[in-house]
Order: C-alpha cells, then structure tokens, then sequence
C-alpha cells in the first residue's frame, strides 16, 4: 500500500487506505441511516464530515484532547449547492 489516504470503491461503499511509515489502517464507509440522503460517489466524504461534526459538537474532554493529540480539528463550513461546487 502506498502512504497516504486511497480511496477504494467497493461494491456498496467506500474503503480508506491510510498510512504511513508509521501508522497503517482501513477506514470503512458504507450506507448507514444518516447517509441516505447522499450519493454512493460521495458516501465517504459525508459520512466523515458528518460524524467529525457530531463528534465536536459533543465537547467531550478526552475526545478534545485526542484530538488535540493527534493534530486533528473540525470546524463545520457552510454546504455549497451543486452548481455553486461546479463554478468554483
């Protein structure tokens, strides 16, 4: 496996590839009750934007600090319409 993140597409969901000299692991999406509205091309990408969402908004202390840990924030944006992602 090559480093970095490769999204594999596969037969009803999405597989993440993540790794590094240091790091390795998969990463699974697949079609659950909070994804129904979204794509099958876009299925990971919701399923992760909304699941950080959910986690930040829970303001726990330890899911703060291993986040803080690892580097990672999550700061919602605003959802763009179809044709707005299209223009820009």
């Amino acid at each position: 496996m090559p480093y970095g993140i490769t999204i594999k597409h596969d037969q009803g969901g999405k597989r993440l590839e993540v790794g590094c000299p240091h790091q390795s692991g998969l990463l699974y999406v697949v079609p659950s009750e909070a994804s129904w509205v979204c794509t099958e091309e876009n299925l990971h990408a919701h399923a992760l934007a909304g699941f950080f969402k959910e986690l930040a908004r829970l303001q726990d202390p330890q899911v703060n600090a291993l986040m803080r840990r690892w580097g990672l924030y999550f700061r919602e944006r605003p959802v763009e319409s179809e044709e707005e992602a299209k223009q820009g």
